[in-house]
């Protein structure tokens, strides 16, 4: 059986017409398939939709959450519910493409666990802010691990079963799928693909959610911000020595008077700020150790409708 599934928020109008297509493309590629919609909280008729083709004899199941978990726990909450030997994850308004899908499929049975897809030329239509956030998000990240993650692969892949499985077995609520899947390891292959247009609507994964993104990124897989802390505060602290002997030097040898107010204004204010970002970013790490203490669900399920069938070959 192949599992596909798709986190929604608010993709009634593109559900309506990628399902049927996805299911007529695929439905040559695997004795069993199983189309998965997680519905991620929506305000619109995404469940409706979903239910409505259900009715018409497509291979479709609905999971919908009880809330607006957000995407990475939408996404986990898919992966625990597929039923299929294979399960292929996708975002929902028609962007990945079904062609890459189809050439996936042939690696896969070549034996590899994952195939990941690379989207080309992202970089060239971003800002050269964004580029520069994005190359010094990864250089964090790559300078504390012992795995690679890929700059330009998303959620858009193909799982083996035994991938799944690990995948579930993994305990924390802060959950950056990517940087997970990259975890867990396994053979992996990439494939590039160029995005197709959305049909219909506006992504909500904005610059705010993305930055969110990548602070549960930071805080769940690298220990860099702490030690670049500790750095910080070696280097002032080796500042203020010098500046110290500087003082005495100008003062006692040499009988320059030293303004005292402004420097010692311009030194609170500069440790402060130092002070202050620390603290933000041992605050950061804290409240991740203090949301995975709680021990709270990932996610709370409204609906699940039943599996299509039990695992069979591909």
């Amino acid at each position: 059986m192949l599992s596909v599934v798709l986190p929604a928020f608010n993709e009634a109008a593109n559900l309506a017409w990628f399902l049927p297509e996805l299911t007529s493309k695929l439905a040559g590629e695997a004795r069993r398939l199983e189309l998965l919609v997680v519905d991620d909280g929506s305000k619109d008729d995404t469940a409706l939709v979903v239910h409505s083709l259900i009715q018409q004899g497509l291979p479709v199941r609905l999971l919908r959450l009880s809330r607006n978990f957000g995407k990475e726990a939408a996404l986990s909450a898919g992966l625990d519910a597929a039923e299929g030997d294979v399960v292929l994850s996708m975002d929902a308004d028609g962007q990945h493409p079904i062609a890459t899908v189809l050439a996936m499929l042939p690696l896969w049975r070549a034996g590899y666990d994952v195939v990941y897809g690379v989207q080309t030329g992202r970089r060239e239509s971003q800002s050269v802010a964004r580029r520069s956030y994005t190359k010094f998000f990864y250089w964090l990240m790559q300078r504390d691990s012992r795995f690679e993650l890929p700059s330009d692969a998303g959620d858009f892949r193909l799982l083996d079963r035994r991938v799944v499985l690990a995948l579930r077995s993994l305990p924390e609520r802060a959950r950056y799928m990517k940087g997970l899947f990259a975890w867990v390891g396994f053979k992996s292959k990439a494939i590039e693909f160029v995005p197709d247009a959305r049909a219909h609507g506006e992504t909500s994964f904005n610059f705010m959610r993305l930055l969110s993104l990548a602070v549960v990124g930071l805080t769940a897989f690298s220990k860099v911000p702490l030690r670049m802390v500790s750095l910080l505060g070696m280097v002032v602290s080796v500042f203020s020595v010098f500046f110290a002997f500087w003082i005495i030097l100008e003062k006692v040898f040499l009988g320059n008077p030293v303004s005292g107010f402004a420097t010692l204004a311009a030194s609170i204010t500069f440790l402060a700020g130092v002070q202050l970002v620390c603290l933000g970013i041992i605050a950061e790490y804290l409240g991740r150790v203090f949301d995975e203490v709680k021990q709270r669900p990932l996610y709370l399920v409204q609906e699940l409708t039943p599996p299509l069938s039990g695992p069979e070959e591909l």
